[in-house]
């Protein structure tokens, strides 16, 4: 947390996350247009901010987008200003929002976990602890690349086959599989049917990598990518990415509370 505060001390690094909230995924390039600093320096700016955790890149191409990673900054709201509040319901602070944009046909989003490659993969593959974090929901399957991929639309429903089917699985590693589109329920998003019936049947994918984090985090980076839309203007593109950040957040939440516990 002390780094945190250290990063956030800067009016220069607060600029760059205010510029990162306002449109996630951009690159150096992008970050530097309009201030009034070196690219060295901004790469400076962002590397102090990458060691607080509170921004991560993924490569991209021949790039380095960097992406606004919220968590910390909850962690320090929830610290030193939400106890603080408790007491006055009235004046009840929002707390910080992540705002995310598909830099182009994909959503990419990456955050950092306490815990080992193992734990997580586990996480992200067991049913019954996906329900946790899907809202009673979420995918089902033997994971093994070709088997499909059963889902649970809530907690009152039951595994359905969607099309989707496993497309890598790595254990520690990586995983991947393909994404169903839009289905029955989601028709209010659509008032055309030929066009939602072309979302239901667009195909995407999701992969999840796994990776350690910075010899200084004792943990690993969880890198999502969910890409494979027909373009940018895709339904499923739009609806993803508030979601992915709730589900991965909630992940987080619960394997860093079930580890401290399991070590207290």
């Amino acid at each position: 947390m002390d780094d945190v505060f250290r990063a956030l001390a800067d009016a220069s690094r607060r600029r760059l996350l205010d510029r990162l909230r306002t449109r996630d995924g951009q690159s150096l390039r992008e970050l530097c247009d309009g201030l009034a600093m070196s690219r060295q320096a901004v790469s400076k700016h962002l590397a102090v901010l990458e060691a607080a955790r509170l921004v991560s890149s993924v490569r991209h191409g021949r790039e380095k987008l960097h992406h606004l990673d919220p968590g910390p900054i909850r962690e320090l709201s929830e610290r030193w200003i939400g106890k603080y509040e408790r007491d006055r319901p009235q004046d009840r602070p929002s707390g910080p929002e992540k705002e995310l944009t598909g830099g182009g046909p994909e959503f990419t989003y990456a955050l950092y976990i306490r815990t080992t490659p193992e734990r997580l993969y586990a996480a992200l593959t067991d049913a019954e602890f996906a329900r946790r974090y899907f809202g009673g929901g979420g995918p089902m399957s033997v994971w093994r690349v070709g088997s499909p991929v059963l889902w649970r639309t809530g907690p009152e429903g039951t595994y359905e086959d969607l099309d989707q089917v496993v497309l890598d699985a790595d254990p520690g590693r990586r995983l991947a599989y393909t994404w169903h589109g839009l289905q029955p329920t989601h028709r209010q998003l659509r008032a055309s049917v030929p066009e939602f019936e072309r979302a239901r049947q667009e195909r995407s994918r999701v992969a999840f990598d796994i990776e350690p984090a910075d010899p200084a985090f004792p943990g690993v980076r969880l890198t999502l990518t969910h890409d494979g839309f027909d373009s940018p203007d895709s339904d499923v593109l739009k609806g993803v990415g508030d979601g992915w950040v709730m589900i991965l957040s909630t992940l987080k939440t619960l394997i860093e509370q079930e580890d401290t516990g399991a070590s207290a």
